[in-house]
């Protein structure tokens, strides 16, 4: 792997192999598309039997800690396009985890925040949450997850 001087991962060079291979060895997007899926996929198993999912369970974490929050800003938090999250909080609501509030002052927004039930559900289902992320860190390494999460630290708030 070649590196640019402004630290840009640059695809490796081989004259004589397609495009398409060498993109599809070194394309960053790709890899972290690929790491997404198997962790959620980890997060979702252990998060089952409490009825959710892990995108659903990362909105309860973060309304539980910024709360109320608005759905703009929520989305800011997490990266989520308007449709994405309307379709994770949308079984939130319904099972009565998280409450909408009365319209703000502006007469649009209407806060997020965890209900009794909201509340009561990432207690009983932070046992799971824990076993996965011990999995996951040990699938990663010590070293691979403390990255990832620095990594993540460092990402800017979305621009919505």
């Amino acid at each position: 792997m070649q590196h640019e001087p402004k630290g840009t991962v640059e695809l490796d060079r081989a004259a004589d192999e397609p495009l398409s291979r060498r993109i599809a060895r070194n394309c960053l997007m790709t890899r972290a598309r690929q790491i997404s899926r198997v962790l959620t996929s980890l997060y979702d198993d252990a998060l089952c039997p409490f009825g959710i999912v892990a995108p659903q369970f990362s909105l309860l974490v973060l309304i539980a800690e910024f709360g109320p929050i608005s759905r703009s800003d929520l989305s800011r938090r997490n990266y989520h396009e308007r449709s994405t999250l309307t379709r994770n909080l949308q079984p939130l609501i319904a099972q009565g985890w998280v409450a909408e509030d009365v319209p703000a002052s502006d007469g649009r927004s209407r806060p997020l925040s965890l209900t009794h039930e909201g509340k009561a559900l990432l207690d009983s289902a932070a046992c799971a949450w824990s076993a996965a992320q011990s999995h996951v860190t040990r699938l990663l390494g010590e070293s691979g997850a403390h990255a990832l999460m620095n990594i993540a630290r460092e990402l800017p708030l979305r621009v919505v």
